[in-house]
C-alpha cells in the first residue's frame, strides 16, 4: 500500500491521446507532479473492461465480479487522494467507456442502504475536464457540456467524493491549441 505517498489517478476517456481533452489533463498532471503527487495515467480505450452485466454482486463484495482490467482501476481508486477525469461530450453525454467504467464501479463507489446509497470513497477529490465542438455560448444554451458533467458529477458524489474543479472547453474544433484561459484555469484549480 502506499499509505504516505501523494497519489492522483488520471483516467482518459477519450480516444485521442493527443486530443484537447488529454491536453488538459496533462496540464493538470503537470501541476500535480510539481505539487509532489504521483500520477498513475489510464486510456479506458486501451483497457479491457467488459460491460456490466446487472448481477449487482459487487454491492456485497465492493468489487465487480467479472475478471478484466476493472480491478486494477478500482485498486488505484481506493489508493488515490485525486482522481482527474477527461472525457469529451459525445451526444451530450460522456462516451461508452466512461459510462461503462461507472457502471462497473458500482460496488467500488457505493453501497445500498434501506434509504440512500452510503459512499464508500469519502475523503477524496476529482477534477473533471470535458470538451466539445460547439462554440461558446451555443454549447451552454443547448447543453452540449452538461449532460457529460452532470454524469460525471453524479458518480463521483455519489461516492462521497468532493469537487475540486470543472473545465469544460467548448469549440475546440476551431482551435488548434488550448486557449490560455483554459490552461490558466486548470492551473488555478491546482494551486
Amino acid at each position: 500500500m502506499t499509505a504516505n505517498k501523494k497519489l492522483v489517478l488520471a483516467i482518459l476517456g477519450s480516444p485521442h491521446k493527443n486530443g484537447r481533452t488529454a491536453s488538459m489533463m496533462d496540464i493538470a498532471i503537470r501541476k500535480a507532479e510539481e505539487k509532489g503527487y504521483m500520477v498513475t495515467k489510464i486510456n479506458l480505450y486501451e483497457k479491457n473492461i467488459s460491460y456490466c452485466i446487472g448481477c449487482r454482486s459487487c454491492i456485497d463484495t465492493k468489487i465487480c465480479t467479472q475478471k478484466d482490467d476493472i480491478q486494477e482501476i478500482a485498486r488505484l481508486l481506493r489508493e488515490c487522494q485525486i482522481v482527474f477525469l477527461a472525457a469529451p461530450v459525445y451526444w451530450a453525454n460522456v462516451p461508452a467507456p466512461v459510462k461503462n467504467l461507472f457502471d462497473r464501479l458500482l460496488g467500488t463507489a457505493m453501497e445500498e442502504t434501506s434509504a440512500f446509497p452510503k459512499p464508500r470513497l469519502k475523503g477524496k477529490k476529482y477534477m473533471i475536464f470535458t470538451s466539445c465542438n460547439t462554440p461558446f455560448p451555443f454549447s451552454w444554451i443547448f447543453g452540449q457540456s452538461r449532460g457529460a458533467i452532470r454524469n460525471m458529477d453524479e458518480f463521483f458524489k455519489i461516492a462521497g467524493m468532493k469537487p475540486m474543479g470543472k473545465v469544460v472547453y467548448s469549440g475546440r474544433a476551431s482551435k488548434k491549441e488550448l486557449p490560455k484561459r483554459i490552461v490558466g484555469k486548470i492551473e488555478r484549480y491546482l494551486k
